[in-house]
């Protein structure tokens, strides 16, 4: 079975225009030309758009998800990926929408003033505070972090997210061009993560490190990473060291 694509754009709710350009880069060619010119495509190529339109949703760029989808080898095992990174996200916008409702109610005066650190319940780092505040709740980092946090404004915060975001898709883009974990373009990006981690503590070398090989050793952090690029958790960990030996 086939479809127009006129039909694809009405089913997907993606404009015929933008499925034109997915197959002028490459990313989306139809299944096949009929004799009148339109473009078919076929049950393969609507999953190929399922799974484009589910990794923009994440946030990827379009150079970034051509490179995911021409390095997969197992598109069952990328979509349980991305199914699994769609599942925390839902589980994240759950809490951000608690959070809001309750400023909402508060500001409609039907509410108490909530505490200053329930303003950014449900941004990625909240899902990690039980457990953080576990293993590290006595220690001066932590203590420090718990300070900063608590004073940022919601300007810092979407400051912050929205770095961490351009630090991610940069380092993505970097692996699955092939540079070198040593490349003084990754190490500048690190650069840039380090500086990044220091809004809410400051590691020295051997903590860097250590929360480098964090990426690889819990599983989640692995997840989150491979999912914008396969082995982008490994790599993100062997330029940390690099750059944590060569400029801490």
């Amino acid at each position: 079975m086939s479809w127009s694509i006129a039909e694809v754009a009405r089913i997907s709710n993606v404009t015929s225009r933008t499925l034109r350009h997915y197959d002028e880069i490459g990313l989306l060619p139809p299944a096949y030309v009929g004799g009148n010119g339109y473009r078919y495509y076929e049950r393969e190529q609507l999953l190929v758009l399922q799974e484009i339109l589910v990794l923009r949703e994440l946030g990827l760029g379009l150079d970034v998800i051509g490179k995911t989808l021409s390095g997969e080898q197992d598109r069952l095992d990328a979509l349980r990926r991305h199914h699994q990174r769609l599942l925390v996200e839902r589980d994240r916008f759950d809490r951000l929408a608690h959070t809001v409702a309750k400023s909402i109610e508060e500001l409609a005066g039907g509410e108490e003033e909530m505490p200053a650190e329930q303003l950014f319940e449900g941004f990625d780092n909240s899902q990690y505070e039980d457990e953080v505040r576990e293993r590290w709740g006595n220690t001066p980092a932590y203590a420090e972090s718990q300070r900063r946090v608590a004073a940022m404004s919601k300007e810092d915060a979407d400051r912050i997210q929205a770095e961490q975001e351009a630090i991610e898709t940069a380092l993505a883009e970097l692996k699955l061009a092939a540079v070198p974990a040593s490349d003084s373009r990754t190490l500048d990006v690190v650069d840039r993560h380090y500086r990044w981690m220091c809004n809410f503590w400051t590691p020295d070398r051997e903590a860097y490190i250590c929360l480098g090989n964090m990426y690889v050793d819990d599983s989640r952090f692995t997840a989150r990473y491979d999912e914008r690029a396969p082995g982008l958790a490994a790599y993100l960990r062997d330029a940390i060291t690099v750059y944590a030996e060569t400029r801490l």
